[in-house]
């Protein structure tokens, strides 16, 4: 059984079959048209992010793994960067594949270009590789499902760590890439832990 969607395009392919552009064109205007969502560029604060992340208790929240604090990896990177490269633009020729599997990200459960706010109880923490997989794709479309959140109190996302290992090696806290995360982290793990 087809939907009215999937009619309207059989029936304008088959106007184009028959070079009737003019009739294909008014049957997808009336029946599956397009209309093109106003997009903007979403920024968040690190502290946004943080946050959320905490949040959410460092889950991925479409796939249930866990996930690690941004912190941390860029502190492996910057002391180990031969075995765990960082690229600024997550270049996957220059950059540890952990950045796209383990790094936090802030994704809209419903997509903003599908008419979803852009707001706390439309966030949800996610891989890089979870973000870019569902795009604007709604949950639905993709036969996925909103898992738990976690529990901060039994992950982490090794925050701690990354903190105790900041504050035995303060020369990382040079580093704004480390450092904002640092702040940030540790405001987080007063507030929820």
């Amino acid at each position: 059984m087809i939907d009215a969607k999937e009619a309207a395009i059989f029936q304008a392919a088959v106007c184009i079959k028959n070079n009737d552009f003019l009739s294909a064109e008014n049957i997808i205007s009336n029946n599956y048209n397009f209309s093109p969502e106003e997009t903007f560029k979403r920024r968040y604060t690190i502290k946004q992010m943080t946050e959320q992340f905490f949040k959410d208790g460092f889950i991925d929240r479409y796939s249930g793994k866990h996930l690690i604090n941004p912190g941390m990896l860029r502190v492996i990177s910057e002391l180990i960067p031969n075995a765990f490269p960082y690229h600024s633009h997550w270049k996957a020729d220059k950059c540890h594949k952990a950045y796209w599997q383990y790094q936090p990200t802030i994704d809209h459960i419903c997509p903003v270009s599908l008419g979803g706010k852009d707001s706390e109880e439309n966030w949800a923490t996610t891989s890089m590789i979870n973000n870019l997989a569902k795009s604007n794709f709604t949950l639905e479309q993709l036969g996925w499902t909103l898992k738990e959140k976690g529990d901060i109190k039994d992950w982490d996302g090794m925050s701690k760590l990354f903190i105790e290992i900041a504050d035995n090696n303060k020369s990382l806290l040079e580093l704004s890439g480390i450092k904002n995360w640092y702040v940030q982290t540790k405001i987080c793990l007063d507030k929820f832990i």
